[in-house]
């Protein structure tokens, strides 16, 4: 029984040490490069499993590539994989790019890739071109009439500026622009909805693709529909504010009217008090000089008589400033 119990412990061992050879040693993958006639040696790929890289996305896109008649080698794919890159996609764009008899080399597509740009769909853009089309963009022409135009943007991928290129976003947004620019400088919205080629012709002629990852090949108005009347509006809120600031000057100047007419009644009011408290103290001071011998009886009515004539004066002037004005048939 203790032999039976060695004998299962030995095979035991083999399965492990095999299953472990087998992991670090890939035979199945590297009898496939042999067929494929790619010369991979068997401690290449162990020490691939020891640098912790997938040989079988290394052997598998050099098989390709070798088949593609591309001269690309291990260290290139590993060392573009240890990167971070996406081997097989450089591959898959380099037999792209060697069908359509686009110059690209291994090193510019690997850098490409690292960008973060998709250099196969860049590949099939050179190939196929592709269209954008703008959102709609509002623009004023000089008569105040808003037009709102949509364009397409025919591009073409240049590999040369994918490194450091700018977007879509900014062909879209140097378009609009351009598009602003053409209608603003139109006299008349009329004269663009006559030629809307006006309009691609000015914008194409400013190069709107430089420093970008495109080419522009065309751009076509798509649709140009008519808005609004901005200048008019404008103009009414214009107005509109006018009124309400000279509405406001208005209510402050009626205000400051309201306040000095308060400030004159108040003094006026002020003056009347002060009248009425000096007549009060005119019987007190006739009194006390009565009293104290500074006024005698006699001044006193001879004062009081002078007061009379004056009043009666007074009221007979009034009299004849009425006659003066009633008409002569009235007084017969």
């Amino acid at each position: 029984m203790f032999v039976e119990f060695g004998f299962v412990f030995i095979i035991f061992l083999a399965i492990i040490a095999i299953s472990l050879f087998l992991h670090f040693v890939p035979l199945g993958l590297w009898i496939s490069a042999l067929a494929a006639g790619v010369n991979v040696g068997i401690f290449t790929l162990v020490g691939m499993r020891l640098r912790r890289v997938n040989p079988s996305q290394i052997v598998l896109p050099l098989v390709k590539a070798n088949k593609a008649g591309l001269n690309v080698n291990v260290n290139q794919l590993e060392a573009h994989y240890l990167a971070g890159g996406d081997v097989d996609r450089v591959v898959d764009a380099l037999i792209a790019a060697e069908r359509a008899s686009i110059p690209l080399t291994f090193e510019r597509s690997a850098a490409i890739d690292l960008a973060g740009r998709d250099v196969l769909e860049a590949v099939q853009m050179s190939v196929n071109p592709k269209v954008i089309e703008t959102p709609s963009i509002s623009a004023v022409a000089k008569n105040g009439i808003e037009l709102k135009v949509r364009a397409r943007v025919t591009v073409r991928a240049n590999i040369d500026r994918l490194v450091g290129g700018a977007g879509e976003a900014t062909i879209i947004a140097r378009v609009g622009e351009g598009i602003v620019t053409t209608v603003g400088s139109s006299e008349e919205h009329s004269n663009v909805l006559e030629n809307p080629d006006h309009i691609s012709r000015t914008v194409l002629s400013k190069g709107l693709d430089s420093g970008t990852a495109f080419e522009i090949l065309s751009i076509d108005i798509a649709d140009v529909d008519v808005g609004r009347n901005i200048g008019a509006q404008l103009m009414t809120d214009q107005a509109e504010a006018d009124k309400t600031i000279a509405q406001a000057r208005a209510e402050e100047r009626r205000a400051m009217a309201v306040a000095k007419e308060q400030e004159m009644r108040a003094y006026t009011q002020e003056m009347q008090a002060k009248v009425v408290e000096a007549q009060a103290e005119v019987p007190q001071a006739l009194s006390q000089a009565l009293r104290e011998g500074r006024l005698g009886v006699m001044d006193y009515y001879t004062m009081n008589n002078v007061l009379a004539d004056t009043k009666m004066r007074e009221a007979i002037g009034q009299t004849e400033e009425i006659d003066l004005t009633t008409p002569p048939e009235s007084k017969q």
